[in-house]
């Protein structure tokens, strides 16, 4: 074996050793949150942040017209408040950590681990990119821990930009275990040369922004997922209903509903024209390599479907009657599209995106 081949497995070998010393953090990071959420639960704030206002409607103007001799005068417009109808002004709840300072402590320190995970788990996939001379998303092992990796990545920029996002962690930390998991013992191949169809520059363009659109999409789903729970939640409080104890300590401590709401919009919507340029570029890849842009291969399908379901939740939004939780399920069919274009097509369907490898 030359000197150059043993170098290539001496790199396979670490990024492996780095992936599984990354998901050993990441389990520690898990049982930080579940600490974090488990302290957050004997705060009286969380117990009572979420507590129902109503909220003051939009004032309506009322203007009122006196005689003076034979002209009619204006008088200056006086505002009065009517009471809207089922209309609510919740507040954000305090966090996992529930304003306790031991449950913060917690959260602090699996926020920390995360961020060690992640730097570990990036560098096994840098490891693995050396050792094959090449994009490391080659087959479904690789896009899968560099999609955790880019997750991770973006749920830790949030964090540095100063957003509330801390109670995505637990959910996002026990994803990527679930999904390093399913990569270490389903999904692992060993390192080797690119197919010739993939052998393009055209990979770096098109599979990068697929694993980041696909990342930023699944926190999205997140939100849009603890949006549904969350509004259950405050339209039963609204209804006059009692909540269990188990929503009691855990939904209230979430943001509000209509945060929740807004942030999985914000984040699906910035993200669509990048899927959009996703297509695109995959079309233009298709026709250097196959001679042809479009051929409704399975693959190419489904992420058009995604695109679709994309589409259709975007408009909903701007549609009156379709806002809220009807746009919710059109987004999480969306999502779920997508994961079926990522494990489905290359596992159970033939086709010429058939590059899983296992």
């Amino acid at each position: 074996m030359s000197l150059a081949a043993e170098t290539n497995e001496s790199l396979a070998q670490m990024s492996n050793t780095l992936i599984y010393s990354s998901m050993a953090v990441y389990t520690l990071a898990f049982l930080a949150h579940i600490a974090e959420w488990v302290f957050g639960s004997r705060s009286k704030v969380g117990r009572t942040a979420a507590a129902l206002t109503v909220d003051t409607p939009a004032p309506a103007v009322s203007v009122q017209v006196r005689q003076a001799g034979g002209t009619a005068v204006l008088d200056k417009p006086k505002v009065v408040t009517r009471s809207g109808a089922g209309v609510r002004d919740v507040p954000d709840g305090p966090g996992a950590a529930g304003g306790t300072v031991k449950g913060d402590l917690y959260g602090r320190i699996a926020v920390s681990l995360t961020t060690l995970a992640f730097l570990v788990e990036a560098g096994g996939v840098i490891a693995r990119a050396i050792a094959v001379q090449r994009a490391p998303w080659g087959n479904m092992y690789e896009f899968s821990t560099t999609f955790s990796t880019v997750a991770v990545g973006v749920y830790l920029a949030f964090l540095l930009a100063k957003k509330n996002v801390r109670w995505i962690g637990l959910p996002l930390v026990t994803t990527v275990l679930l999904d390093l998991g399913v990569a270490t013992t389903v999904l692992y191949t060993e390192s080797d040369q690119l197919v010739p169809a993939l052998d393009s520059y055209w990979m770096w363009i098109h599979v990068s922004t697929a694993i980041f659109c696909g990342s930023v999409l699944y926190l999205g789903a997140v939100g849009t997922l603890l949006y549904l729970f969350r509004d259950s939640y405050e339209n039963k409080l609204a209804n006059g209903g009692k909540p269990g104890a188990f929503a009691r300590s855990v939904l209230e401590r979430l943001p509000s509903a209509a945060t929740l709401d807004k942030f999985a919009y914000r984040v699906n919507a910035a993200t669509f024209p990048l899927w959009t340029f996703t297509i695109i570029a995959g079309a233009i890849w298709a026709g250097d390599a196959w001679g042809r842009y479009w051929g409704w291969d399975a693959k190419e399908v489904w992420a058009f479907i995604t695109w679709v379901g994309y589409a259709a939740y975007l408009h909903a939004r701007a549609t009156a009657g379709w806002k809220g939780r009807k746009a919710a399920y059109i987004a999480l069919i969306a999502f779920g599209c997508f994961l079926f274009n990522y494990y489905g097509v290359n596992i159970f369907v033939t086709s010429k995106h058939s590059y899983a490898g296992v």
